[in-house]
This record gives C-alpha cells, structure tokens and sequence, in this order.
C-alpha cells in the first residue's frame, strides 16, 4: 500500500494538454494576472478570514510558493498550479491530507473563468484523485462546495464524487460562514 514515504516531490501530474505541477518563482507574473483577470468571478467562491485584519495581511506571492513547497515536501498538502498547453489557468490542492486511521483528504481548486465549463477542471479533479489513491494510498476524499455553485457541483459529480450532505456553516467565503455540499469519493482498492 502506497503511503507519505512513498510520495515524490515535486509533484507533476499530466494528462493530454493538462499538467498540473507546484508553482515556481518564476510564475509570477502568470499567477498574478490570471488572479487579476479573474477577482470578481472568484471572489464569490474563495476563503476569507473571520479576522478583518487577517484578510489584509495575506501572504506575497513568494511566501505562498514557499509555504505551499513545505507542505508538499511534508505530504500534508499538495498545491498544483494548473497549465492548460502553456497557459496558466487555475490551482488545484488536495490538503488536509491525513494518514492512520482516516487516510484522507479534501480538493479544492479555482479556474480562470475563459477556460471554465470545458472540462478541464473536472478532468485536473480525476487526475489529482488518482494520485491520492494510487501513489498515497489515500481511502476517502471529500470535495466541499457551496450549494449556489452549480459548475462546481458538476464537476464533482462529473469525477465520480457522491452527495454525502450539508455542512452548515462550514467555510468563512467572501464575508460570511456559507454552508457546503459535502461529496465523497472513496477509494475502491482500500
């Protein structure tokens, strides 16, 4: 059974004209502007900190690659960039990423909006999906996503995740604590 020993980083996955890979130093300038082209169509859906102050002091981009290379050197988290032929496009992370008696974890991602509903997010989803299981030896993953977002919903849906219920104020997104739809896949092997 694979496990955290047997995890390589850094991590590349591909798949036809997909790879996901970690974000370089390098990437910046792509990272930022496809953030920039994309703040509005993401801001409904991100993560924010009940703390106002907290939402101010976030991470410049060099402490985020850094702290994202970390945890996927650790095997807790593995943050993606994704890459569309050459374009940088989105990110993709399976985290949470826990062994023992749960062996388990959560994916999230975001997708630059001129390159949402072609599939290839659901397609980045399988792949990462895949790697947790066979390369990680991973039992179970939830995907979590809010009820209004029906693109989401397909994509897990599309990906083989199966309803498992509503977490209640589950997650502080764009200002306030917004319920989730919680789906699961669970690894057919374990």
């Amino acid at each position: 059974m694979a496990s955290l020993s047997s995890h390589k980083w850094p991590t590349v996955l591909k798949e036809d004209q997909i790879t996901l890979r970690p974000l370089r130093l390098r990437d910046r300038s792509a990272w930022l502007a496809v953030r920039k082209t994309n703040r509005a169509w993401l801001s409904q859906w991100e993560a924010t900190s009940p703390i106002s102050h907290e939402n101010k002091n976030l991470p410049s981009y060099f402490e985020m690659v850094n702290y994202h290379r970390g945890e996927g050197r650790a095997g807790r988290s593995l943050t993606l960039a994704i890459w569309f032929e050459k374009n940088l496009i989105g990110q993709i992370t399976l985290g949470g990423i826990s062994y023992g008696a749960y062996r388990g974890g959560h994916i999230g991602y975001w997708i630059d909006e001129r390159y949402a509903n072609k599939g290839i997010t659901t397609r980045a989803v399988r792949r990462l999906t895949s790697y947790g299981f066979e390369e990680l030896g991973l039992h179970r993953i939830e995907i979590n996503l809010r009820p209004e977002n029906a693109a989401s919903k397909r994509v897990a849906e599309k990906a083989g995740y199966v309803f498992e219920g509503l977490r209640p104020r589950y997650l502080h997104i764009d200002g306030s604590w917004r319920d989730h739809l919680c789906y699961v896949k669970e690894n057919p092997r374990i």
